[in-house]
């Protein structure tokens, strides 16, 4: 196939940017022909306020170069990862106009929540999910902690809902889990257009040390993290015979001063900073397990399946997609959402349960040869772009005939 792949990257490089470098490099290794269509974030620092507003809302200079592009190229389909804010809804029209089949995956919760998260003041907030103008974002400032951000980015989902952009210039969305699925019929999206494929990993490492000597969180350093309930967990924990249990916390973000704080507070507490892969999978195979706090609505959870792929069992928030990646007292434990007590009880639990965590280890790398290696992704993903053009193809008989 010849596939056009949209993408606008985020200022913070986080987890969609892995997919679409990992999901590129995987059809370009199986022959396909990828046609990598990007813009960065970074631009918005060279435009005025007036620039952003218009190019949220439909960037014409994208409509034209991905128009001429598709018309060149004729590539069998256009995948778009990431349109907001710079490339824009625009895309969606741009590839429609050329009568190429168009997929988007669902990375995020974008197209019912302005801040795409579900989170507001440190709790899920579905206030805006049922509204045709998500007015509460703009009361309430969720995004970016300014109306006037809020607002340009409600006002985006509002006249898109009106165009009806998402159910007409969208053949098919992938969503990462069952109830990321859930979640966007929930917000509008038509059920037979979803088609359910996980995100994978590239890793493929047997666990290195079964007497790993500390828990591991890898992420961004940010509020719906839960970084707070982490912390609060490991301040928390109390110790048999001086035994001690390190926290190790990879990465960067808004709360990096909360972290340090809670270094200098907790010897238990380490903070190692931005790690790359390598790195990070060094400590991987190395923790006795893995800790996911997050207090929001995950579409998924990288960085669970990364530990997996090294046989790392995870303790895991019960909250969103990630909890379904976690089978409870089979590859990890689950603790209640934002319950700092609750975390803690699951660490002591895993420390006293080393054999039941030895068995956890087995678990975790079946689950991830099992559901989220390379070649079962790649045979969802070409069963999704087959049965999508054999379809499309169908239908455009009908209109001929």
């Amino acid at each position: 196939m010849k596939i056009v792949v949209v993408h606008n990257y985020y200022q913070q490089a986080g987890g969609e940017e892995s997919v679409f470098k990992n999901e590129t490099d995987l059809l370009e290794s199986k022959g396909h022909q990828v046609i990598r269509y990007t813009i960065s974030n970074e631009l918005i620092n060279d435009l005025n306020p007036l620039e952003i507003f218009v190019k949220t809302i439909w960037n014409h200079t994208v409509y034209s170069e991905l128009k001429e592009l598709i018309s060149k190229e004729k590539p069998d389909l256009v995948h778009f990862h990431n349109t907001f804010p710079l490339i824009s809804p625009a895309a969606y029209y741009a590839a429609k106009s050329e009568s190429v089949a168009t997929v988007q995956t669902l990375h995020n919760y974008r197209l019912f929540c302005p801040v795409a998260t579900f989170l507001r003041d440190g709790q899920v907030c579905e206030d805006c999910i049922h509204k045709l103008f998500p007015y509460p974002s703009v009361i309430h400032s969720c995004y970016r902690n300014s109306k006037l951000a809020s607002f340009l980015a409600s006002l985006m989902i509002f006249v898109h809902k009106i165009l009806g952009t998402w159910n007409k210039q969208i053949d098919l969305f992938l969503a990462l889990t069952e109830f990321s699925k859930q979640k966007a019929i929930e917000g509008g999206l038509p059920a037979n257009k979803i088609f359910i494929k996980p995100n994978f990993s590239t890793t493929h490492h047997n666990h290195s040390n079964k007497n790993g000597s500390f828990a591991l969180y890898v992420g961004r350093l940010a509020n719906e993290k839960g970084i707070q309930t982490m912390i609060d967990a490991w301040n928390k924990l109390t110790y048999q015979n001086g035994y001690q249990f390190p926290l190790k916390i990879v990465g960067d973000g808004p709360l990096e001063e909360l972290v340090k704080e809670s270094v200098e507070k907790n010897k238990n507490i380490q903070w190692l900073g931005r790690k790359n892969k390598t790195e990070v999978l060094e400590l991987m195979k190395n923790a006795y397990c893995f800790i996911f706090p997050s207090i929001w609505y995950e579409t998924f959870g990288m960085t669970i399946i990364e530990g997996f792929s090294t046989g790392l069992p995870v303790i895991c928030t019960d909250l969103g997609a990630a909890a379904s990646l976690v089978e409870d007292g089979v590859t990890g434990k689950k603790f209640k959402s934002g319950d700092s007590d609750d975390l803690a009880d699951k660490v002591h639990w895993v420390l006293e349960n080393p054999a039941i965590i030895e068995g956890m280890k087995t678990n975790c790398r079946s689950a991830f040869l099992e559901n989220y290696s390379e070649d079962l992704n790649y045979e969802l993903l070409m069963e999704a772009y087959v049965e999508l053009i054999r379809k499309r193809g169908e239908k455009l008989r009908e209109i001929v005939y």
